[in-house]
């Protein structure tokens, strides 16, 4: 049976790395060798041609070629004969709309569902899940749904903030957010910090990266995730 795998980064950069470079073994880990090229998604911010440029760097350096999916003439069937994909960040709201109009989930979710790997960052770590009610972008353009891949059965808060430690200096954290998502969402939602990621391989879900994350479930107080945490030990979060 295929397996799934995917790789969900909070962020493209962390303070003091270039691109993708606190992931760059991580990505290999999980395109290995067998993979010779990957498909580039650069909708979720406006300029395609100089995001193509920059995301080729990290994918050179691993040995591994990249295109970017808005040079082709049909972008379904690219991702139909894609060996991997990477979906870039910038705004979720239009990478999502991208992928709607282009009408690429369906494409995406079979070739994911038949092993092709999936590399996420911010707003493609976003639109991997049920929807991008969670994320922290302006909805700069209207999609026709906030549903998404649903690659995974619960969503994530990218660049996640923990409360300031004095709440006088502060009238809204991300917390808040979440805690009003779940008054009328049922998802569980995993907030990842700064330099964290998942790694899904089939039904195993491993939180990697020292600063780790939090589980946010609806009804209950939040848990602490830590670096290698296995995130199916939670029946919430396990299959699609």
């Amino acid at each position: 049976m295929p397996t799934r795998r995917l790789l969900l980064i909070s962020s493209s950069r962390t303070p003091g790395t270039g691109f993708l470079e606190h992931c760059l073994d991580e990505i290999r880990r999980l395109l290995g060798t067998s993979t010779r090229s990957v498909l580039f998604l650069p909708y979720a911010q406006h300029d395609h041609d100089g995001y193509a440029r920059t995301a080729s760097e990290p994918f050179e350096q691993l040995g591994y070629g990249l295109e970017s999916i808005h040079e082709k003439d049909s972008p379904v069937e690219a991702v139909l004969s894609a060996e991997a994909i990477f979906a870039g960040g910038g705004n979720t709201f239009r990478l999502l709309d991208c992928l709607y109009e282009s009408g690429l989930l369906d494409a995406i979710r079979a070739r994911v569902g038949a092993g092709m790997p999936y590399v996420g960052s911010s707003a493609g770590t976003n639109v991997a899940c049920v929807s991008i009610r969670t994320t922290n972008d302006m909805p700069i353009v209207g999609p026709p749904s906030l549903k998404a891949l649903g690659l995974v059965r619960f969503n994530i808060n990218p660049h996640y903030l923990d409360p300031h430690p004095d709440p006088a200096l502060t009238s809204e954290t991300r917390d808040d957010r979440i805690r009003e998502f779940h008054e009328l969402n049922p998802e569980p939602v995993i907030a990842l910090r700064e330099g964290s990621m998942l790694r899904v391989i089939d039904s195993k879900i491993t939180l990697i990266g020292e600063p780790g994350g939090k589980l946010f479930r609806r009804g209950q107080p939040p848990t602490e995730l830590a670096a290698g945490t296995n995130i199916q030990h939670f029946p919430e979060l396990r299959g699609l």
